[in-house]
């Protein structure tokens, strides 16, 4: 008997297999290391975060992490000693270094505002994306393919180039510095995106679904909602990540539009300076917890983000 050697033009060989995985674990590592620094170093002292050579074992302390939801103010060892024992941890943390508490930072503040910022404008752009790429995909709409484009241009130049107009008109609508503000303006930078990521979803969806719900008495709209939303999760699901991704990490426009009421996270957390220079622990702590709401929310939707990346690459 002979032995065939035919295998499948499609499936990878037990070579490419093991190349691939290499060089996924290799990307894996490269990418995972900074974010295993910016973690380490916001456990650090101050010292041990600015020393040559850095150091790979230090012992670890939260003063990073006082620093980032306190202000201190320094005072002599006389007054300190004159304040009886410590009430927690940071204010034992703070006295070793003749500092006492003077109240809470405003990281929180900003960080609610991130939050509140972030979804409200994740959750507009993809309401009206939706809707709009509804109508593109059922409906004859006159110049679609020339409104399509249009709403694409809107991404070809880089939002901070229309910064100077955008400011100047905020400042005459007393938008400046305002939470509605940064949410219509992320809103209308990530809906064009919106539209054109679930336009491609809905189009997958067969309209014989609609047809059907209309048949058995549903409106359009009650058709669209019972129908075709619940099959649109993933791409509304995968539209949503890359919303949020760049509403929560802008930085130009947050810093330029807002100083203080309204002021987010990431342009807040390059400002906290500490004693004689830039406080490393501190801003590794305040990145460190800057990264939670956008990990959990990205695994929280891990599956219909995989799904709505190959949503649609097998026709049937």
């Amino acid at each position: 008997m002979s032995l065939t050697t035919a295998h499948s033009v499609v499936a990878p060989s037990a070579n490419s297999k093991r190349i691939a995985g290499v060089i996924i674990v290799a990307y894996a590592l490269i990418s995972i290391v900074p974010l295993l620094w910016i973690f380490a170093t916001s456990f650090k002292t101050p010292p041990d975060s600015i020393a040559y050579p850095p150091k790979l074992v230090f012992q670890p302390s939260l003063e990073g992490y006082c620093n980032l939801f306190t202000t201190r103010t320094r005072q002599t060892p006389e007054y300190i000693n004159s304040l009886g024992p410590a009430t927690g941890l940071c204010d034992a943390t703070v006295r070793k270094r003749n500092m006492v508490i003077a109240g809470p930072s405003n990281f929180l503040p900003r960080f609610v505002n991130s939050l509140i910022i972030a979804f409200g404008s994740t959750f507009c752009a993809v309401f009206l994306g939706t809707l709009s790429a509804y109508g593109f995909s059922r409906f004859k709409v006159p110049l679609a393919d020339d409104l399509l484009f249009f709403i694409l241009s809107t991404r070809f130049m880089p939002p901070i180039a229309v910064a100077i107009p955008i400011y100047l008109m905020y400042r005459e609508l007393g938008l400046s510095d305002t939470a509605l503000g940064m949410i219509l303006l992320y809103t209308a930078v990530n809906v064009s995106l919106a539209v054109w990521l679930l336009k491609g979803f809905i189009d997958e969806i067969p309209r014989e679904y609609e047809e059907a719900a209309m048949i058995d008495g549903y409106t359009r709209l009650q058709a669209f909602w019972r129908t075709v939303l619940p099959q649109a999760t993933t791409g509304i699901a995968a539209t949503a990540i890359f919303c949020l991704i760049f509403a929560w990490n802008e930085y130009a426009f947050a810093a330029l539009l807002t100083s203080g009421t309204a002021q987010t996270a990431p342009p807040f957390i390059p400002t906290i300076i500490g004693e004689g220079g830039q406080d490393w622990p501190a801003v590794a702590a305040g990145t460190t917890i800057f990264l939670v709401p956008i990990l959990v929310f990205t695994i929280l939707l891990r599956k219909q983000l995989l799904r709505g990346i190959t949503f649609g690459a097998v026709r049937k």
